[in-house]
């Protein structure tokens, strides 16, 4: 890799703004070592992304105790993005410095039953709340972590645009590996599910949220002729049943079909001149396809093709470094790009530009990107280096 993209090895990278640890999550006391990973300076907030075959519950109960008196929030992972890129089996901790990052952090407890009024209503309070406790800083972002198994993140996502004003959104939906079991986020001590925590920031670093994707639209487009939307389950494309129609357009046998499949042969909709991923989860037993996001009847979904992965997050990372590098980059990766990067045996050169770049997070179920939900993309947020010093 050209060393313009990249600025340092995870090894070799000298203490940043944004503090980072990193344990195994069989690691005796890993609690508390991450505590000390992160240091003694004063932290708004520590975020965790816990492997899905950790105790979620009581990680997140030790947390409290072991970073009080900062607020722990945090979500379970279909695998983590740690000090080695693409890792496994990992607990992440971020912690966000006092001297740089003023915070607010609002839960979503039931995400059967909310208001969005009240929501947004909070949300322009705590944005007003951090312009009077820091006037001086002028960088903004909120950051979003939701059950991803609760298929409620299209209609949060879409509430809460309306409170966002001019700020930057981003998130992943919190994952359970590749069992798509239970997935829970993590605040106040709990582990919770059907629930979703929003995280407002406002920062005297500069900052770039953003969402990319390698994917490239095909002239091979399908319609959905039925559909169950609650349930974000496709029963046909094209008149036909779902997954042999689908299998057909790939000139595949449709008990062919695997998550390998639907990564590398992902389903795009276009709007506002963007295409956007509608990414399949699974087949179910009776051939319907079961999706990662909303689905209706009458939609036009086209057929995307990756382009190679290496070459284009190399082309991204050089536009975010283009200037300055960033500090650390905050990532939210789809389970179906580190499926395809497996697939393709590029795990080893995804992982190494993740690390050389400092990119830490986790990989999702699904990512937000201001009033949308997405699949198989990458989104996060740049954190620069204060123009100050």
């Amino acid at each position: 890799m050209n060393q313009a993209v990249g600025w340092a090895t995870a090894a070799a990278r000298a203490p940043g703004i944004v503090k980072t640890g990193f344990v195994h999550r069989d690691t005796d006391q890993a609690i508390e070592k991450l505590a000390g990973s992160l240091g003694d300076d004063l932290l708004s907030l520590v975020i965790l992304f816990v492997s899905s075959g950790a105790d979620a519950a009581a990680v997140i109960s030790e947390a409290v105790d072991a970073f009080a008196p900062t607020p722990v929030i945090g979500c379970t992972t279909a695998g983590e993005l740690a000090d080695c890129g693409y890792g496994e089996d990992q607990i992440v901790a971020i912690g966000l410095p006092s001297s740089h990052f003023e915070v607010r952090t609002l839960l979503v407890p039931d995400l059967g039953n909310f208001s969005a009024q009240d929501i947004i209503d909070q949300m322009i309070r705590n944005r007003n709340e951090m312009a009077a406790s820091a006037p001086d800083w002028k960088h903004e972002f909120s950051f979003l972590m939701i059950d991803g198994l609760s298929t409620k993140e299209d209609e949060l996502t879409s509430e809460l645009a309306v409170g966002l004003g001019p700020v930057p959104l981003f998130g992943g939906s919190a994952g359970d590996g590749t069992h798509f079991g239970a997935t829970y986020v993590l605040m106040d001590g709990q582990a919770m599910q059907n629930a979703a925590i929003l995280t407002q920031v406002r920062t005297r670093c500069p900052i770039k949220v953003f969402k990319t994707d390698h994917l490239l639209p095909t002239a091979r487009r399908m319609v959905v002729t039925k559909a169950d939307p609650a349930n974000r389950i496709v029963q046909e494309i094209n008149a036909e049943p779902a997954a042999r129609e689908y299998a057909r357009l790939l000139g595949k046998d449709p008990e062919q079909l695997t998550t390998f499949t639907f990564a590398a042969h992902p389903l795009v909709v276009q709007i506002g001149g963007q295409h956007h991923v509608r990414a399949i989860q699974r087949v179910a037993g009776n051939g319907d396809l079961v999706f990662f996001s909303a689905i209706d009847e009458g939609l036009v979904l086209t057929l995307a093709e990756p382009r190679d992965m290496v070459s284009h997050l190399e082309e991204e990372i050089a536009a975010l470094t283009q200037t300055t590098r960033p500090d650390t980059i905050l990532g939210c990766d789809c389970i179906l790009r580190r499926l395809e990067a497996q697939e393709k045996q590029k795990t080893g050169e995804i992982s190494r530009l993740l690390a050389e770049n400092h990119v830490v997070g986790f990989s999702t179920y699904g990512e937000q990107f201001n009033s949308i939900h997405v699949n198989q993309t990458l989104t996060g947020v740049a954190i620069y280096p204060p123009e100050d010093g």
